[in-house]
């Protein structure tokens, strides 16, 4: 079981529970708090995969905007991969540190409270795997990936 379907599956259980337990709904992203440092990693994940520039993303407007990071940084063959079907490239902390900037790793390790290096370190995992589900079809939407609440949903289903 990988990283990824870890926190979603460990976020569906505090879903369940938080509404099973007569408590109002945590609808959304509610339930990640109850994950602690992975919940709110993938919150980040998801905050940067979304349309437009959401609170938590780090600065990252999107699919369309990591895609141009990558490019611009010489790694658009690695997310290339991950969109793409067959394997997917791997990426080391410090690649994705140097794509994304010490900027976007600083600001998510102070919303993490993590070191720059475990941001990245988990962020290598996590993020090839989240872009890679919801990129099933082996391209790029052309409209993006949508809102925070449609990728926790597309990345639920599988």
């Amino acid at each position: 079981m990988s990283l990824l379907d870890s926190v979603i599956g460990a976020l569906a259980n505090a879903n369940a529970n938080a509404q099973g337990g007569g408590g109002q709904s945590p609808g959304g992203l509610g339930g990640l708090g109850a994950l602690g440092g992975q919940g709110a990693l993938l919150n980040a994940v998801i905050a940067m995969l979304a349309n437009g520039q959401q609170q938590g993303g780090g600065g990252i407007g999107g699919l369309g905007d990591l895609i141009g990071r990558f490019t611009q940084g010489g790694l658009g063959d690695v997310i290339g991969s991950w969109i793409g079907h067959g394997q997917n490239a791997p990426i080391s902390g410090d690649q994705l540190s140097n794509v994304l900037g010490s900027d976007v790793i600083g600001q998510l390790a102070q919303q993490l409270g993590l070191s720059h290096g475990e941001v990245a370190g988990q962020l290598s995992q996590i993020l090839p795997q989240a872009i890679d589900r919801l990129t099933p079809q082996g391209q790029a939407p052309a409209g993006g990936l949508g809102g925070m609440d449609d990728i926790l949903a597309q990345l639920s289903r599988r």
